[in-house]
């Protein structure tokens, strides 16, 4: 016996007739490892279904219930249905069933999944929610890096005025400097999980390697050779074992993309071209699969092909504004672009067309909570998913061979941003 939440008892009085024969029903046929809960306030836009159905192994089932009968239907359509109205005799027009059901699934999506954010903001809201963040540190690599030179005094003070990338770099080799001299201690951390290590030079992942307490000896290291859009070149050129790292016996394959659907993994398939062919590797090495879908049907993504980018850019405006018609909030929604020029484009085509939206051009810009839809470079969409993504690439004529893999990787990053609906132009 289902448990149903109010208690029937208690909810009787404003139930319609066929809510109370259903709920009886689901009660009673259904096993005690099923929640019943009837008319609660879900996700975002608090949307009321008649009925959302739980199980921890089968999901989640959302019905719309209706006192109907066959002769109270006139006419019905894919959107609306028109039925007889019992107080006054004649036809009134109400929104097809199936349509509000689908808009409280979706609602019920959103409230289930937590909104998506930089990796390390995210995993360090997690550790806080636990009580861990003494505990654990998440970090960017270059802001753990800075930390170090600073905790142990090592920070070079004549490298302040340089220019980011030289900055970055020399903070690197101050570090490296400062470990092989002992000046910073090596075997700092009890456990270290690298993630989006695919993106990782080899001297740095020889650093933080150094760093895992030898006694634990416990490094997780998630690489997907796919995903490297800060490396030239197809694949890993130096081994595992020469930056620290023993991999030998200890390795993992997860070949199941579980967030696109077939649809989304097929078109990043036909957009990253040969560079997805796999590619056999050591266990010291790191091979390249072709991600096999975990069987996630999904719609087609919508592929926009006009001359001009401001053209994209006005027709993206438009099937999002259609998306958040259809029941998606904006906060579920993202435009992806190669360049500031194409994200000013596009933030111009949004707000001519009344859209909310922030355009995410440093850190502090990203506020993953705000309903607005999220405009940022595919560089800066590494790690996050939505479920509406929509994609404006760069012009590849004229390009060089080496820097075509590079649009094709970042083109395929972008486009497996998103979980249910792709909109590549």
């Amino acid at each position: 016996m289902a448990t149903l939440i109010p208690a029937l008892s208690t909810c009787l009085s404003r139930m319609t007739a066929g809510e109370k024969r259903l709920a009886d029903r689901l009660e009673r046929k259904l096993d005690d490892d099923y929640l019943l809960w009837w008319d609660v306030p879900i996700g975002p836009k608090q949307t009321h279904p008649d009925f959302v159905v739980l199980h921890p192994h089968r999901g989640a089932l959302i019905l719309e219930t209706k006192d109907w009968h066959p002769s109270t239907i006139v006419q019905a359509n894919r959107d609306d249905f028109i039925i007889l109205d019992s107080a006054t005799g004649g036809t009134k027009t109400v929104r097809n069933p199936l349509v509000q059901a689908r808009h409280c699934a979706i609602q019920v999506i959103t409230a289930l999944q937590q909104d998506p954010q930089p990796l390390a903001v995210k995993l360090a809201a997690h550790m806080q929610a636990k009580g861990l963040e003494a505990r654990v540190h998440v970090r960017h690599f270059h802001k753990w890096v800075r930390e170090q030179l600073v905790t142990y005094h090592q920070l070079p003070g004549y490298a302040e005025g340089w220019q980011v990338g030289p900055k970055m770099e020399e903070y690197v080799r101050c570090l490296m400097a400062a470990v092989d001299r002992r000046h910073v201690p090596a075997g700092q951390y009890h456990a270290i999980l690298i993630d989006e290590g695919h993106d990782f030079a080899p001297e740095w992942l020889k650093l933080v390697t150094q760093m895992v307490d030898p006694h634990t000896n416990s490094l997780l290291l998630l690489y997907d050779d796919a995903q490297s859009i800060y490396r030239r070149g197809k694949h890993l050129r130096f081994s595992l074992k020469s930056v620290g790292i023993q991999a030998q016996r200890r390795t993992t394959i997860l070949k199941i993309n579980y967030r696109n659907t077939r649809q989304i993994l097929q078109l990043a398939h036909q957009v990253a071209g040969d560079l997805l062919q796999p590619q056999d590797a050591s266990e010291d090495g790191i091979p390249l699969l072709a991600p096999m879908n975990c069987g996630r049907e999904g719609p087609q993504p919508i592929v926009i092909d006009l001359p001009t980018l401001p053209e994209r850019a006005a027709r993206i405006a438009d099937l999002l504004a259609d998306q958040h018609a259809q029941g998606h909030a904006w906060n579920e929604m993202a435009v992806l672009c190669r360049d500031w020029t194409a994200m000013d484009l596009c933030s111009h085509a949004l707000r001519r067309k009344g859209l909310p939206h922030r355009v995410r051009r440093k850190a502090g810009d990203y506020r993953p909570q705000e309903n607005t839809i999220h405009v940022m470079t595919m560089h800066a969409s590494k790690g996050l998913e939505w479920p509406v993504v929509a994609v404006l690439s760069a012009d590849t004529e004229g390009l060089s061979p080496e820097d075509l893999e590079m649009e094709a990787k970042l083109a395929y990053v972008a486009a497996t941003r998103a979980r249910a609906k792709g909109l590549p132009c």
